[in-house]
Order: structure tokens, then sequence, then C-alpha cells
């Protein structure tokens, strides 16, 4: 998975048990990432969201890879300190064009610089469950779409949160980072050190 990926580029991975989310000072972690479907799942992601919050407030990043929103309803857990909705929006050409909202944003240049050659060799899809309606703090990185249809820019989202961050993001790095595409890596990295 993500976590195995991230040690062997010797990233310092460390898995949070419930009992560690409970207990344990967040501060001592620069970046807390959740896993797909994270909130879908754990419903201690909820009950210790004001800590999570308390947590980015106080400087540290939270990075939220997607969750999804099915049929029967959208997701209703707290995941963010401002609102935004998750959608069913994705694009599933690997090959689909993309377009940077601003390519002066540290998410693009910090430390890697991005360009469209990242997005070069990805597999099965660039991304599922897009961000939609979202409040006016969040800034939007990329806009991609899949022939014919609309352009979509809900596939990173970021806003700062008091000295910290929040991230959310659809791509598909769980596919991408096991099929060791480089660009994944970097964009990867750069969401981590944001």
């Amino acid at each position: 998975g993500v976590a195995d990926c991230l040690k062997q580029i010797d990233y310092d991975v460390k898995t949070i048990t419930d009992e560690m989310l409970a207990n344990d000072d967040l501060s001592i972690y620069e970046t807390i990432i959740t896993g797909v479907r994270a909130y879908n799942t754990d419903e201690n992601l909820q009950v210790h969201y004001d800590k999570l919050m308390q947590y980015i407030n106080n400087g540290g990043t939270l990075l939220v890879q997607y969750n999804t929103n099915n049929r029967i309803g959208p997701l209703v857990a707290k995941i963010a300190p401002y609102p935004f909705t998750i959608t069913r929006d994705r694009v599933t050409d690997e090959r689909a064009a993309i377009s940077f909202s601003n390519k002066s944003d540290k998410i693009i240049t910090t430390p890697n610089g991005i360009n469209e050659s990242d997005f070069q060799g990805w597999i099965q899809e660039r991304g599922i469950y897009f961000a939609g309606e979202r409040d006016a703090a969040y800034r939007s990185i990329l806009t991609m779409n899949d022939a014919g249809e609309k352009p979509l820019d809900g596939s990173i989202i970021v806003a700062d949160y008091g000295k910290g961050h929040f991230i959310y993001t659809g791509l598909s790095f769980f596919r991408e980072l096991p099929a060791g595409v480089e660009g994944a890596y970097r964009l990867f990295t750069n969401l981590i050190e944001y």
C-alpha cells in the first residue's frame, strides 16, 4: 500500500492506531495521512475530529485520501476545518490532460517542480470521488476531465487553517505509488511536505 511505498523512499511512517489517536500528542507528526475510505470505515476519526482540527491549527498537515459517496447518500462525516462535499466525479482516462490552477502554488513547486510530464505513465485512472462544492477557504490545484466531460477542479483541494493545512485528494495515489509512477511520488511528496 501507500505506507509501504513511502517507507521505500525513506519516510519514517508510523501507523496511528485508534488508541494512539485517542491518547497521543499528535504534534509529534508533521503530516497525518488517512487511508482511502478511512472516514467511511473508522468512526474514531469522527470521535477525534476536534483533536485532529487542533492538530492542524497548531501546525500539522492532515492529508485525506479519497472517501466515497454512495448511492444511499452523501458522506456526512466531518472531515475538514471548512465544509466541502465529496462527489462521484472522476476522471477515468489515465491520459487525461492536466491543467494547473496556479503554477506558482507551493503544492506544485516545492520540493518538486510538478508539470504535465509528471502525469505520464499513470495507470487505470486519474482519480475518483473528487471534491465538489466547497468553502471559499479552499483552493484548487489541478483541473482535468475525461473527453467530452466538464472540467473538474476537485482532485486536490487545500485550505490553510491556523498554522497548519488540510488537503483532500481524490487522485489515485493508492494505484500510482505501488505501480512505481515517478510523477505520482513527486506530487505526493509535495503534499506531504506542504
